[in-house]
């Protein structure tokens, strides 16, 4: 599964590495109480699986006030930067381009009555997701992609003094150092009885399979890792994917990862910077 990761780029940075269009505002500036969207090349307005770490909607309130950006412990409820790619408003018949949008972590239904009720769909099971009524039509259309340089995961170790059982917490990146990209899926949310010009909310879920290769020794699950070969057929906003796309990895791509042990300060949401990265 995935209910914690780390990214160390930025929404500006991002879009200019993979030719983007960036539409995530700037933090508001306390001067003027207004905030823009930056881009280097072009600017426009802008089944659910529990955390094994144990954390809870009420734990993550904090980070979901942070902007999208360098974060060393992205929680469910955080403002992350997700790649989808979308036709323009003002052309729908022109070839749609990779945009970057900033969204909740935790996926929000359309049909939901409001926000935080129900269950936190940080992840979604990939094999079942079409089935689900929370997932079933961002499957078809809303398909996006969650950057991270790596993930967390947490495994049973030996009892504390006190006889209770602790969590070891590891971290996965590449061994080369390269970005990782999530397959996810998202979602448009309107308040009930909201203007047309109030902006919506947008929400994402992380896919998850089955783990393969080394990564079985650390849990039974795993995010859902998109190759980049696979990325136009993934993102097409008018297809659906090939149904392969939604099964597990290939071994190779879990052998390109590293696994380390990581000190326990993950453990707590406030702890956020690159000492959370460094081996235990």
């Amino acid at each position: 599964m995935c209910g914690r990761y780390a990214v160390t780029t930025d929404p500006a940075k991002l879009a200019a590495e993979i030719d983007a269009i960036n539409e995530v505002p700037v933090p508001l500036d306390p001067g003027t109480g207004s905030g823009r969207t930056e881009d280097s090349s072009t600017a426009e307005p802008a089944a659910a699986e529990s955390s094994t770490d144990g954390s809870t909607a009420a734990d993550t309130d904090t980070p979901a006030r942070r902007a999208p950006g360098p974060n060393y412990n992205v929680a469910p409820t955080t403002t992350v930067m997700t790649v989808v790619k979308r036709h323009s408003p003002d052309e729908p018949d022109d070839d749609p381009a990779l945009r970057i949008r900033a969204m909740r972590w935790g996926l929000v239904p359309p049909w939901a009555k409001e926000v935080g009720k129900g269950p936190l769909l940080f992840n979604a099971r990939a094999e079942s997701a079409a089935e689900k009524s929370s997932f079933r039509t961002s499957v078809k259309s809303k398909r996006c992609l969650v950057p991270m340089d790596g993930w967390y995961e947490w495994k049973k170790g030996p009892s504390d003094a006190k006889g209770k059982p602790t969590k070891v917490p590891f971290f996965m990146s590449p061994h080369d150092g390269t970005r990782l990209f999530m397959a996810g899926l998202w979602s448009v949310w309107r308040p009930k009885g909201a203007s047309k010009d109030e902006p919506p909310l947008l929400s994402c879920s992380i896919l998850t399979t089955d783990a393969v290769g080394q990564l079985r020794d650390v849990h039974d699950r795993m995010p859902m890792i998109m190759p980049f070969a696979q990325w136009d057929q993934w993102l097409d906003p008018d297809h659906t994917a090939p149904e392969d796309f939604f099964a597990p990895p290939t071994e190779a791509i879990a052998d390109a990862i590293e696994i380390r042990e990581v000190a326990p300060l993950v453990n707590r949401v406030a702890n956020n910077g690159p000492e959370l990265l460094e081996p235990a």
